[in-house]
């Protein structure tokens, strides 16, 4: 795959980083002329010490036998003036970071795939190991669903229950599915039918459409007095 990266900053220097590890065939855009010579000699790929804003750059980059491209810039304007281009040059496949959530519809009108304001995912990610550290890994789908990783507690109301009999008790509603089951000892993940038994220190991967909500969490244990945390640590 030939995937044309704008920007080497923050988000942009990792994700080459991956890219190139992955062995796609990378040519990277950078203003900057330090980041571009840091990256060039870093990574196995182009780069371009240029301004993707200007249509002849794309080319440049050869943009037209690229598989996709994606803008990384630290402002919104500059990433829709690149998308704008790029999808003028026909690259099948246009992503862009997008900082301020009131540009998404516009990014979206000129059929651009977004990723929303990574510095709020990363505190978030960073916010939920402290508040449910139970949670592995997560995923938003749309504005409130999540799909999400978690590891099953001894404690857990689930643990030693098959799905079937978790939904008869109520701890699984219509909102909430688990999609996935990883076991040790096995060699991969298994996929859940009704007759499938959860069991303590299960890894699981679940749906959830209203999100990974303490109260969705709960049932696969590690939960908390949720009533109590407003005055944990605080005399009254």
């Amino acid at each position: 795959m030939y995937v044309i990266i704008v920007g080497a900053g923050d988000i942009g220097t990792p994700l080459i980083e991956i890219a190139t590890e992955a062995g796609y065939e990378v040519v990277v855009v950078e203003r900057d002329a330090g980041r571009a010579d840091e990256v060039a000699s870093e990574f196995d790929c182009l780069v371009l010490n240029a301004d993707a804003t200007v249509k002849q750059t794309l080319l440049d980059a050869d943009a037209e036998r690229a598989d996709a491209i994606i803008t990384t810039t630290e402002r919104d304007a500059t990433n829709v003036m690149i998308s704008l281009l790029a999808t003028e040059v026909d690259i099948p496949a246009v992503v862009s970071v997008v900082h301020n959530p009131e540009h998404m519809n516009l990014f979206r009108q000129i059929g651009v795939s977004t990723m929303e304001n990574p510095q709020r995912l990363i505190a978030e990610s960073l916010f939920r190991s402290v508040d449910r550290p139970s949670v592995v890994d997560y995923m938003r789908v749309g504005d409130v669903a999540e799909v999400f990783e978690i590891v099953v507690g001894d404690d857990a109301p689930i643990a030693g229950m098959t799905l079937v009999e978790a939904d008869q008790e109520g701890l699984l509603d219509e909102n909430t599915l688990v999609v996935a089951v990883e076991r040790e000892g096995t060699e991969s993940p298994v996929t859940p039918r009704g007759n499938t038994r959860i069991e303590a220190g299960d890894l699981l991967t679940v749906y959830s459409g209203t999100g990974a909500t303490p109260e969705v969490t709960d049932v696969f244990g590690h939960y908390r007095d949720h009533e109590d945390d407003a005055t944990d640590g605080v005399e009254l």
